[in-house]
């Protein structure tokens, strides 16, 4: 109770010293001068369906795009409270959870690890942390290769999170307390300044929560301020900053025994007795971005952007290693014990340099984007490990005191330098009589150094990679849209991570994807449905061992898969957000051996055949509203050698809120019927599952001023 009057404490006096009460006072003033002006809303809200998008980087509506792109919009990041990338992604279809070695957000996309797929307004953003949503508006997911515009990576997919950004007046605070010791208060402040000529906005949140998980906590601080200027009728200039701080308990999760994870209650945890002090992972992430806009004239503008990070980890944890089975000695089984000490720290920057050009030739209509990307990374890592050091019982586990320092000499210790130049062009053709084509290339420059601080050689690799697309739409009405679309994107040996040995001279991983789908949108634009049915091809996958950076090599994997999604926002009030995925993703070539199996012909790890999701609410007269939605995932396997299955599950959660004077009062139920389940692995290793968390209740209250 402390902490949560601390925390409105301040809160109240951040809002106070901001000047909430003027700008509620002031509000419709500012907004009537602001009409006048042309400061620009980059955030798109379309409630639950929304229309437009920003993955290629030109303006277009989603129905234009050759490729399928989920989007969660505000709306329903709101209605669900949604505070994790994890929950967010609940709402795509064909997306798999990993947990990520306990310290930051990984999925699976269609098949295929999206490690290093996370981008933040278009920026690549690939440190391995857990990212907050208190910035964040919408998040965009991109489904097959993107290299075009985005450059390495993206086999099955990218992540994309649309920040908040000025440019309209608004003042709220969130509280939110709930199931598991959950306490975390938000804010969002932002104004047009009277003339018009700029805008501010500050985000925030302050986080204490604990965890259904033995020892878990979370201590998380957050704060994003950002400055839009307009010095010319045509030019802006938009500054943004965030900063946040991360400490939790680093949870592998439970091993498995038998086929499956073994059968413990769900808070059961395998690592260090004083895990508060020894588990612990810290992580502090800052970011500044500089965008400047001008427009020469309404067929013609420049953006060039800037963004710069840092990055520091300190990770410290004990996880599951192997599993001792009953002999004529050993009565019952046990699981050994592993710990290391893991640090990071990365700087980087990268600049876009974009010019958007639209031009009639030959009586077509031609958005072209010509881009430049230039991009430096340093990535300084130090690894100290000790395999095997005690065993507790599988079943009942007594855990070790542990230090929280290990001593001796470091396993990794060694500095990576990536550097990256592309040169992209795209075209958007509008040939008329509902015909479209969206067309592009790139060729990227990528070079990877590691700088060895032991006795081991450095290590250099550069490569010069192509990364086409070409997709073809026909749109005979405003409500239908049929495409079909070709792309391809590469990873480079080390991609996020330093180059090592067994990897160095490793040409880039290819992916191919062919795919053909239909958009439809209908009733005035409130439901929006797509359908895709596609192949993927890797060549050459690599994927990394539990708990380091190692690259176990993998082979060749080809996804084929359909997915549906829908998104509808009518005016009575009823909103809902579906989707389903069938994904066939399969190793096809492989000389890999894991847990005594083959990897040729296995399913793909954490990837579910079936998987389903369904939210519907409904809004009375914007006083207050109901909503109901469930998640179905099929069986996955937890390692290539596809000898742990993780079992399939369905949850359930609900929604009810009601609207008093400026505050809006919301209660959350998840996994309703409280099933016990597994909701995400660490996809190489049989023995690192997480539990899914039991029946939760959040309360939230929002005030708007």
């Amino acid at each position: 109770m402390r902490i949560e009057l601390a925390t409105m404490s301040a809160m109240a006096a951040l809002f106070n010293a901001l000047g909430v009460p003027a700008i509620a006072a002031e509000a419709d003033a500012a907004g009537a001068d602001a009409d006048q002006h042309t400061i620009i809303v980059t955030g798109v809200k379309d409630g639950y369906a929304p229309k437009d998008t920003s993955v290629a980087k030109i303006p277009a509506e989603l129905r234009d795009i050759p490729q399928a792109v989920n989007v969660v919009p505000e709306e329903v990041l709101r209605d669900q409270r949604a505070l994790s990338i994890q929950d967010a992604l609940k709402n795509v279809p064909g997306v798999g959870m990993s947990h990520g070695d306990g310290q930051r957000d990984q999925v699976t996309i269609r098949g295929f690890s999206a490690i290093s797929d996370q981008f933040v307004d278009g920026f690549r953003d690939d440190a391995l942390y857990f990212r907050d949503l208190s910035n964040v508006e919408r998040i965009e997911v991109v489904k097959g290769p993107a290299a075009v515009l985005y450059g390495r990576g993206s086999s099955g997919g990218l992540i994309n999170r649309v920040t908040r950004k000025p440019g309209e007046n608004v003042a709220s605070f969130t509280l939110s307390a709930g199931s598991w010791d959950t306490k975390r208060g938000e804010f969002d402040v932002g104004r047009v300044i009277v003339g018009g000529d700029a805008a501010f906005r500050v985000t925030g949140a302050l986080e204490r929560s604990g965890s259904f998980r033995q020892y878990q906590f979370l201590d998380r601080e957050a704060i994003a301020p950002s400055l839009l200027l307009h010095p010319g009728p045509d030019t802006e200039i938009l500054i943004q900053a965030d900063y946040l701080r991360d400490a939790r308990v680093t949870d592998f999760g439970i091993p498995a025994f038998e086929g499956r994870p073994v059968k413990v209650a769900p808070e059961t945890y395998y690592g260090a007795a004083n895990a508060r002090d020894a588990d612990v992972s810290r992580s502090q992430v800052t970011s500044q971005t500089v965008s400047l806009t001008h427009r020469f004239s309404d067929t013609l503008s420049l953006r060039n952007g800037f963004r710069h990070y840092n990055y520091d980890l300190d990770r410290r944890n004990t996880l599951s290693g192997a599993v001792l089975p009953v002999t004529a000695t050993r009565p019952r089984p046990l699981v050994s014990l592993n710990r290391s000490n893991f640090f990071r720290d990365e700087d980087g920057w990268s600049n876009q340099l974009e010019l958007t050009h639209i031009v009639r030739l030959a009586g077509m209509r031609h958005t072209l984007l010509y881009g430049v990307e230039i991009a430096r990374q340093t990535k300084l890592q130090k690894l100290y490990s000790s395999n095997g050091f005690t065993t507790v019982d599988l079943y009942n586990p007594v855990l070790p005191v542990v230090a929280v320092d290990l001593g001796g000499t470091p396993a990794t210790h060694n500095e990576g330098q990536f550097k990256n130049e592309g040169l992209y062009v795209q075209d958007l053709i509008d040939f008329g009589s509902g015909f479209k084509a969206l067309v592009g290339l790139r060729r990227d420059w990528f070079e990877q150094r590691t700088i060895q601080r032991l006795a081991l050689p450095n290590l250099y690799r550069k490569d010069a990679v192509w990364s086409p697309r070409a997709g073809m739409v026909f749109q005979p009405d405003d409500k239908q849209s049929y495409y079909v679309s070709w792309s391809r994107s590469f990873q480079p040996s080390g991609e996020g991570f330093a180059l090592a040995a067994n990897n160095a001279g490793i040409e880039p991983e290819k992916t191919t994807n062919k795919e053909i789908g239909a958009k439809y949108t209908l009733l005035g634009g409130r439901l929006n449905a797509t359908m895709s049915l596609f192949e993927l091809e890797r060549t050459g996958i690599k994927s990394a061992a539990p708990g380091s950076t190692v690259l176990i090599p993998i082979g060749t994997q080809r996804t084929r898969g359909l997915e549906l999604s829908a998104n509808l926002d009518l005016a009575s009030g009823w909103r809902a957000i579906a989707g389903y995925s069938y994904l066939d993703a399969r190793i096809t070539r492989s000389l890999a051996v894991e847990s005594g199996q083959a990897v040729e012909g296995k399913r793909a790890t954490l990837t579910p055949l079936h998987s389903a999701n369904l939210f519907v609410s409904k809004d009375f007269a914007d006083s207050f509203g109901i909503g109901l939605g469930g998640n179905y995932v099929g069986d996955r396997f937890a390692n290539p050698g596809n000898t742990v299955t993780l079992p399939a599950f369905v949850t359930v959660d609900a929604l009810a809120w009601v609207k008093l004077g400026p505050a809006r009062l919301q209660l959350n139920a998840y996994n309703l019927f409280d099933k016990r389940y597994i909701v995400s692995g660490h996809g190489t290793s049989p023995l690192l599952n997480l539990p899914g968390a039991p029946r939760t209740v959040i309360a939230t209250v929002r005030f708007d001023l």
